[in-house]
Parts: C-alpha cells; sequence; structure tokens
C-alpha cells in the first residue's frame, strides 16, 4: 500500500464522525463500508493529493470505502486531462462495481468533466453501451454520463432515445435518472 494512500486513510479515520456516518447511511443505502466524512474534507483531499496520480486514483477506488470511491472519482476529475483515454478506461473499471447512486453521479458527474468537450464521442459510446447493460447502476450511469450535454440542443435528440429506452425500467434508480434528464432537456440545461 503507498505512503499515500495510508495517509489519507489516516485522515479519513481522523476526521470521521458518527453523524456523518449515520447521514451517510441514510442517504446512501448499501451496504458498503464507511468512514464517516463529509464531502468538504474529501473535496480538500482531492485536491491535496491529486498528484498521486492515476495510480493513487485506482487504489482509493480497490480500497473500497464509499469516501474512497468518491475521492477516487474527485481526483480523476481533477487529472483526467492528463491521459483522457485513461481515464476513460477508469471510469470503465469503476462502472463495474458501483453500488449506490452517490458513487454512481461522482462518476457520472465529476470522473471525466475535463474531457467532455473534446471526449464527447467516447462518452456518448460509452453511455449508449451502459444504457444497455444488465446492472441497473450502469443504466443509471449511461444518463448520468450525458447529463451534462443537456444543456447542448443539438444533442437532445440522442439523448432524449436513452432516457426513453429507460422510461419503463423497473428500478427506481433508474427511473430517477430518467426524470431528472428529463427535467433538464425541458429546462434546455
Amino acid at each position: 500500500m503507498s505512503q499515500q494512500l495510508k495517509a489519507i486513510q489516516k485522515i479519513l479515520k481522523e476526521k470521521a464522525s458518527p453523524e456523518a456516518k449515520a447521514a451517510h447511511k441514510k442517504f446512501v443505502p448499501g451496504n458498503e463500508r464507511i468512514y464517516g466524512v463529509r464531502t468538504p474534507v474529501l473535496n480538500d483531499l482531492a485536491a491535496q493529493f491529486k498528484n498521486g496520480g492515476f495510480e493513487l486514483v485506482e487504489a482509493l477506488w480497490k480500497a473500497g470505502a464509499l469516501e474512497e470511491k468518491i475521492l477516487a472519482v474527485k481526483m480523476l476529475g481533477k487529472i483526467a486531462k492528463k491521459d483522457p483515454k485513461r481515464s476513460i478506461k477508469l471510469v470503465k473499471l469503476f462502472a463495474k462495481n458501483i453500488g449506490n447512486w452517490a458513487v454512481c453521479d461522482a462518476i457520472g458527474m465529476q470522473g471525466l468533466k475535463p474531457i467532455l468537450k473534446t471526449y464527447q464521442q467516447e462518452i456518448f459510446a460509452l453511455a449508449k453501451k451502459y444504457n444497455q447493460s444488465t446492472d441497473f447502476w450502469q443504466r443509471r450511469l449511461s444518463l448520468v454520463l450525458v447529463e451534462w450535454y443537456t444543456r447542448m440542443k443539438d444533442l437532445h435528440p440522442e439523448i432524449k432515445k436513452m432516457a426513453k429506452a429507460l422510461e419503463n425500467d423497473e428500478e427506481y434508480y433508474v427511473k430517477k435518472a430518467v426524470v431528472w434528464i428529463n427535467k433538464n432537456l425541458e429546462k434546455g440545461k
């Protein structure tokens, strides 16, 4: 285990609180290991440790706690421009083991943010693939990955097609994503 990962885990343990842990368990249901650390701390850690690069991002993800995964995605969002293809590859890795809406939405909203404009085709291709997945978190991710593009009118037909494909999905979190995307499309936002 790298020194940086150990340092981050030490900080996560120190900054954890029972109140934050209870809030995470309430708003992010699931069986994931949770430290109980608030988002501002994760934001600070992402900025502080972004020089750990892709290796640290992957090590954090593999460590597996909720905050470690979210931190991995936040850090990826800070370094994605350095190697866009590797960033997309990491998102594919992360998509295999999402587990909850918070991680799903972090991946879709933050992980590839710096390359959304320059790698639009690749991101849409990934979203289309996940749109057909048997894993409902990947189906949700398919819409979250294209959420930013709802502000671009010329992409609305393509996004609407993906949302329509999931409008009768049985899964609660997929249904929520469909409503979210459709509202954004209506607002043009």
